[in-house]
């Protein structure tokens, strides 16, 4: 009993980091995601769930707090390099939701631009999953010659 809920409890705080690091907050879920896998009291792909889910409504937290920002002329949406990736690449640039520095404000910005909610959670939903499955695969040793 005691280790499904320190799982359980591993998987609130994996979770909750996820979310939090895809706000406007500082953070970071790699380590956690990473102390996880390690650990192995939960299913590598329940890990990733879970991780990817908290991570992708962090995101879309940034989306939603864009739609609260003034609608501006399109001059000046011009001036951010997120508005300018968004205008250039549209729904496919949300795919590197997942980055350091860019990923916050490229959701931020998808909500002041009023682009459409479900496309916007595809493509995020999509590039974080896809990070964290593969920082999984490093970290259980599935690609030779990287490590953790």
């Amino acid at each position: 009993m005691t280790e499904l809920m320190n799982g359980d409890l591993g998987l609130w705080v994996l979770f909750a980091t996820g979310f939090l690091s895809a706000t406007l907050l500082p953070g970071g879920s790699e380590a956690n995601l990473i102390a996880a896998l390690k650990m192995g009291d939960n299913p590598v792909w329940q890990i990733v769930a879970v991780v990817t889910i908290g991570n992708t409504l962090g995101g879309l937290t940034n989306y939603w707090l864009g739609l609260l920002l003034p609608d501006k002329t399109a001059e000046n949406k011009q001036s951010n390099k997120a508005l300018l990736w968004l205008k250039k690449y549209g729904y496919w640039s949300l795919l590197l939701s997942w980055m350091p520095l860019i990923g916050d404000p490229l959701c931020l910005a998808a909500g002041w631009l009023r682009m459409r909610f479900w496309w916007c959670a595809t493509a995020i939903f999509i590039g974080k999953m896809i990070r964290y499955i593969a920082l999984a695969a490093i970290v259980l040793g599935l690609f030779p010659g990287l490590s953790v």
